[in-house]
């Protein structure tokens, strides 16, 4: 009996490997399993990829237009449109089939863009890269282009091209139908997987997946290994090879002394998991109790502190690196705290520098008012961004240089001396332990950044100072989170 046949597309492989690189999400997609609603970001995301595309439609001229029709249609246009010279195709559809099988391989490149006696295939991508080791699902995507347009036309394309997000065009080299067919085979055998595969969670890994919320709460209920905050993925698939499923199963299996000589792969070599299996068996037993577990003192400073969170976008089109919102506020050892203060980029030529100002002139006189006190925060990001923009704009009197100086890493101090009930040491996950809950309904560092990025879109100004008032909002409240998790912190410490 023969295999069914499958369809598959060049685009296909973002979902093996985007958000991360899952197999199960290949096959939840091609049964066709109920996905969450994307979020405000992903849909952002998209409009600005479309919106990037047609920027660079608009610089041609004479072009054959194949985006409408049935896909069987737009081939066979796409088809007699190269034969016959077309200088640009705009979404034409190139069809064949995969050797050995009646699979149906359909790519649809943005553009074919003719170069001699062959055309150029170019693809748009908000990406800043096409490396294969940094953007598999591009770089396959592209190869797959380029084999479908050689099984075609019996050529080669003239070249596979990228137009990223930062609006420089980048080349890569066909490798051939070897390679393109050998990828094109390990993704129909994903497809046509009898039984949904195991693959282990990860809260980073599975961060902007439409399955998270699926996988997740299937894991944490059967007490998934991977769920087990420090234990990577190959450990996971290395003890689940020796019959070690759950959490509960490596408690009383596996002592430290025992899973740190575990040997797994990392990369092409193999390494025992060593100094992280103290970590990983308190993590286990923590998620087994739901009670908290000393890993050594919890050394935090006391008095008052000022509370810092800065709003910032990725290198993202234009945009290099850019702290949109500085936000501080100042909190006493007795619950009093003083005014949140906001630095907030404009969006004019100057804002970037304007807001850096600002904030130096904000934290100038907080240790004025308060002293040397130290500025806590969540994560190296702060630390590390007031450290780029000393480089890119100076340090007025020498102000953020202090401000490193009394920086404080609430998260470092967590993770380093307790092992908590969690599956990530996010601050939206640990203020819940403290008792913090939020007033507003949608937030998060994505929904932070989409906001930010619709009003960078916008002409007009109420709006714009609409959406930057609810991102403050929301960065007030992150100050108000970490406030919380340190005096819960100072209580825990304070029992020990």
């Amino acid at each position: 009996m023969n295999p069914p046949s499958v369809h598959l597309s060049a685009s296909s492989f973002h979902s093996l490997y985007r958000p991360s690189t899952c197999t199960r999400r290949v096959y939840l997609l091609a049964h066709e399993t109920p996905a969450g609603e994307p979020s405000q970001f992903e849909l952002l995301m998209r409009e600005l990829g479309e919106r990037h595309e047609k920027e660079h439609l608009s610089r041609f001229a004479g072009v054959r237009n194949l985006a409408e029709g049935s896909l069987s249609d737009r081939a066979e246009r796409t088809r007699d449109a190269v034969r016959n010279g077309a200088p640009v195709i705009y979404q034409g559809v190139l069809r064949a089939e995969l050797p050995g099988s009646r699979d149906v391989v359909t790519g649809i490149p943005d553009f074919m863009i003719l170069d001699g006696d062959s055309h150029r295939i170019r693809d748009c991508k908000l990406s800043r890269s096409v490396r294969e080791d940094s953007h598999p699902e591009i770089f396959r995507q592209l190869q797959t282009y380029g084999w479908l347009f050689e099984k075609t036309f019996n050529r080669l394309p003239a070249a596979l091209e990228a137009y990223l997000g930062n609006r420089i065009l980048e080349t890569i080299p066909y490798r051939g139908p070897t390679r393109a067919e050998a990828d094109l085979v390990k993704l129909r055998n994903l497809l046509l997987l009898p039984d949904e595969p195991w693959e282990p969670v990860g809260w980073s890994k599975c961060g902007g997946c439409p399955f998270q919320h699926r996988c997740w709460s299937r894991a944490a209920d059967d007490h998934d290994v991977s769920v087990v905050y420090g234990l990577d993925q190959e450990t996971a698939r290395a003890l689940r090879e020796m019959g070690i499923n759950t959490y509960d199963e490596l408690l009383q299996n596996m002592g430290v002394e025992k899973l740190a000589g575990l040997t797994r792969a990392r990369g092409r070599a193999a390494q025992r998991v060593g100094a992280a299996a103290p970590r990983i068996i308190a993590q286990a037993r923590a998620l087994a109790t739901g009670g908290v577990m000393r890993l050594g003192s919890l050394a935090l400073p006391s008095g008052p502190a000022v509370m810092l969170d800065l709003e910032g976008m990725p290198p993202q089109n234009d945009e290099i690196d850019k702290v949109y919102l500085w936000g501080m506020r100042v909190y006493g050892e007795n619950g009093l705290r003083g005014p949140y203060q906001a630095a907030i980029a404009g969006f004019e030529e100057h804002g970037d520098r304007e807001a850096w100002l600002r904030f130096l002139d904000n934290a100038a006189k907080v240790l004025l008012e308060q002293g040397p006190i130290p500025f806590i925060h969540w994560a190296d990001y702060e630390k590390a961004k007031i450290g780029s923009y000393i480089e890119r704009f100076g340090d007025q009197n020498g102000v953020a240089a202090r401000v490193i100086e009394l920086c404080f890493d609430l998260l470092k101090a967590t993770r380093d001396s307790l092992a908590l009930p969690v599956p990530s040491y996010g601050l939206k996950i640990i203020e819940r332990l403290s008792g913090y809950k939020r007033t507003m309904q949608d937030y998060g560092g994505d929904w932070s950044i989409a906001q930010y990025l619709r009003a960078s879109q916008s002409a007009d100004t109420a709006a714009r100072s609409r959406i930057m008032a609810e991102i403050a909002r929301y960065n007030e409240e992150d100050l108000e989170a970490m406030a919380s998790v340190l005096r819960w912190a100072r209580g825990l410490a304070g029992t020990a």
